[in-house]
């Protein structure tokens, strides 16, 4: 019986900062980051975090079909975790309307804890019928004028994982696990401590990896010149290269690391990475999938026939072609809460969350559920015992209606300067979705003049508000324009 992958997804954020532009305004400060100044890094938008990206990835896998009801295990790896002690993987479960039964289980710790929750989830595979979804998502801060502020990009990956419909068998897989300190960053702190670069790759990097690839390798059967594609996320210019020679893994083989338009991920990468090569894979290929991060893990992929039969909703260069170019360093730093910016008296009200009444509507707040009227067949948002069909009034008559795969059009909406709002104008309006619903939304990934009556909006789960006198994040849907594939990419 093959255990393996049966489907992938990925998620870039729609902002791409320039690094030209941090380059710029830190040259009083740091010159030296000039040389670093080409290409562009994924940046957050301020309503995203690892929640918010691992969702958008693990959609893009699930691509609106009914797999939902066979996912019996989630797992989010991620260093980036909004919450501390809450279970985040379970608010992932929640929008996107799984079970309850659904086990949900966080992994963090390291750099390679999305390859750990790979080996977890593929053993959770084998011991039972049914799909485990492995997300993983990272939104790292770094301190202004650093080289990593430069090197990182957020984003997130998705991989399906079971018996059935596999499209790249696990042939073999290492670890090594070894307490090598290349970063690291202590509990109550949320920038790392990096080690001397030529440290990490000479003991770290060049002792640790071909280790574990090289067991990897052998545990397969598979020679290192049968490898078709190599994936090894790294910030250090050329170690990939390097180390596949030193395994002797073809040059031609290396994956490129996205680096001129997205940046290093983190614990995501990886799977960002695999999801790219996944989409023009052909059967039969070789795939070794490796990370480094308080040791190494590593992993030998067999493309199978079945990599024909599937296709993300979305693909990586999808996802690079929807970028629109963000000049505005200080935005930069406002969004990752480095920069606090005067919100004036309308920012002042308490945004205090009502546990309990969360707690009750979770499945219309997370999931974007409605009910649909047995009767009328009018769609209801919020659900409620009543429907209000005009005139026909029915008790308990309607029936959960998922909204957040159906596509909608913009009935009326506004724009306004006057709230206090990270992304200026405001943008808000009524949603009439297809197949019945009516919703005032927000909209969210968009400029001045990009929304208009009639424009078809798609759905996507993003913070609703952020309370900060007490820490807390609360999530709902948002609006954004259904962009076409054809876009021009951010070079």
């Amino acid at each position: 019986m093959s255990i393996g992958i049966t489907g992938f997804g990925a998620y870039i954020p729609r902002l791409r900062l320039s690094r030209q532009a941090v380059v710029e305004a830190n040259a009083w400060y740091a010159p030296e980051l000039k040389g670093k100044g080409k290409g562009h890094r994924a940046m957050a938008n301020w309503d995203e975090d690892s929640i918010t990206m691992a969702v958008a990835a693990a959609r893009d896998a699930l691509g609106g079909q009914d797999q939902k009801g066979v996912v019996r295990e989630v797992l989010l790896a991620s260093c980036t975790l909004p919450f501390a002690e809450r279970l985040n993987a379970t608010v992932v479960g929640e929008a996107l309307n799984l079970s309850e039964y659904t086990s949900a289980v966080d992994i963090t710790g390291s750099q390679c804890a999305a390859l750990a929750g790979l080996a977890q989830g593929l053993a959770s595979a084998a011991s039972a019928p049914g799909t485990v979804l492995l997300t993983a998502a990272d939104n790292r801060r770094a301190r202004a004028a650093s080289v990593q502020e430069l090197d990182y990009g957020d984003g997130a990956a998705a991989l399906l994982l079971g018996r059935d419909g596999v499209i790249a068998e696990v042939l073999s897989q290492a670890a090594l696990s070894v307490d090598f300190i290349d970063h690291f960053r202590i509990a109550g702190r949320e920038i790392d401590y990096y080690g001397e670069e030529r440290w990490v790759r000479d003991e770290g990097i060049s002792g640790c990896m071909p280790q574990v690839i090289q067991r990897a390798l052998k545990d397969s059967g598979v020679l290192a010149e049968e490898v078709a594609h190599f994936i090894f996320p790294t910030t250090l210019s050329k170690v990939d290269v390097q180390l596949a020679q030193t395994c002797g893994i073809p040059p031609e083989a290396v994956v490129d690391g996205l680096a001129a338009q997205v940046g290093n991920t983190g614990v995501a990468h990886a799977l960002l990475m695999l999801a790219q090569v996944l989409e023009r894979a052909q059967p039969g290929q070789v795939i070794v999938l490796a990370q480094f991060g308080s040791g190494a893990r590593a992993f030998v992929l067999r493309v199978t026939e079945a990599i024909r039969d599937f296709a993300p909703q979305r693909t990586v260069a999808d996802w690079l072609a929807r970028g629109s170019e963000e000049t505005s360093y200080s935005r930069f730093l406002a969004y990752k809460g480095q920069l606090q910016l005067e919100r004036g008296v309308r920012g002042e009200q308490d945004k205090k969350t009502a546990l309990s009444t969360a707690y009750r509507h979770r499945r219309a707040i997370l999931g974007l559920v409605g009910g649909r009227c047995r009767v009328s067949g009018d769609v209801h948002f919020p659900p409620s015992r009543y429907s209000y069909t005009p005139d026909a009034p029915q008790l308990d008559s309607q029936e959960p209606y998922p909204l957040a795969d159906r596509l909608g059009r913009v009935l009326s909406w506004s724009a306004e300067s006057l709230s206090s709002y990270m992304a200026p104008p405001h943008h808000y309006g009524q949603i009439d979705f297809e197949g019945g619903g009516r919703i005032l939304m927000e909209f969210t990934d968009v400029a001045r003049g990009e929304v208009d009556t009639g424009m078809a909006v798609e759905m996507v789960f993003r913070i609703k508000d952020i309370d900060d006198l007490r820490g807390f994040k609360r999530y709902f849907w948002k609006a954004t324009p259904v962009l076409k594939p054809s876009q021009a990419a951010v070079e």
